[in-house]
């Protein structure tokens, strides 16, 4: 009896450790894990609908804001793709500060930024830049001398349409009353709704006054530039 017993329990040892180790072991059949894939770019579909929240905007000739202050809103029609990134990350990241365009890059992956910023960079500027080298009038004598004090051209290029790096911006006929809203934002500190946290441009608008800034901000805009705001079919015009 003793020995069935010993028997019995050494059987059920061995069928214990048995089942422990095959728990333990990898499952031989189970097949490797996929290296993830990067997403694509959005197709013609998806794309509409990354667009839609931007149109209403962006898409209306003459279309205003009322946010810090009555001002167009900027055209982004044939801005660089870099800029448009990395304005909608700062508004994402708190950098810039607009509870519209932060609620609106917030909902925006990674993906949907590039998709965005591609669709606006060439919208507009099929054919490519024809701009001259140079800006098509000279500025008067006291803004030039503002603009050799702020060296806007060693960052926005000599014409202010050819900047030196992907994520500066073109300005070059941009809405002046939307430059100088900007302007003064980099000047703005400890303000929870309003503001841009650049250091460069923020080092560059607290040299001048807003009567400064204003005067230049008249000139850029005034210019020949890549920028265009395209009207989406369905919307009229503002103006």
């Amino acid at each position: 009896m003793n020995k069935l017993l010993s028997t019995l329990l050494v059987l059920i040892v061995a069928s214990a450790t048995g089942f422990a180790h095959a728990q333990a072991a990898p499952a031989a059949s189970a097949p490797a894990a996929a290296p993830a894939k990067e997403a694509a770019p959005a197709g013609p579909a998806s794309l509409q609908a990354k667009i839609a929240m931007c149109l209403g905007c962006h898409n209306i000739i003459g279309y205003q804001a009322s946010f810090p202050e009555v001002h167009k809103v900027p055209k982004i029609a044939g801005q660089g793709a870099g800029y448009i990134e990395a304005a909608l990350n700062a508004y994402k990241t708190g950098e810039r500060k607009h509870p519209t365009m932060r609620g609106i890059a917030d909902a925006l992956s990674d993906q949907d930024i590039k998709d965005i910023a591609g669709y606006y960079s060439k919208l507009g500027l099929e054919g490519g830049s024809k701009l001259a080298d140079k800006p098509d009038h000279e500025p008067s004598p006291q803004v030039a001398a503002l603009l050799q004090k702020a060296a806007c051209v060693s960052c926005h290029g000599a014409n202010f349409s050819k900047p030196i790096a992907p994520n500066y911006p073109k300005i070059a006929g941009q809405h002046s009353d939307y430059l100088f809203v900007a302007l003064k934002a980099y000047k703005t500190e400890n303000n929870s709704a309003v503001g841009r946290g650049n250091a460069i441009m923020g080092g560059v608008a607290k040299q001048f006054s807003n009567a400064e800034l204003k005067a230049i901000a008249q000139y850029v805009g005034s210019l020949d530039g890549d920028l265009k705001t395209v009207p989406e079919s369905r919307f009229h015009r503002a103006d």
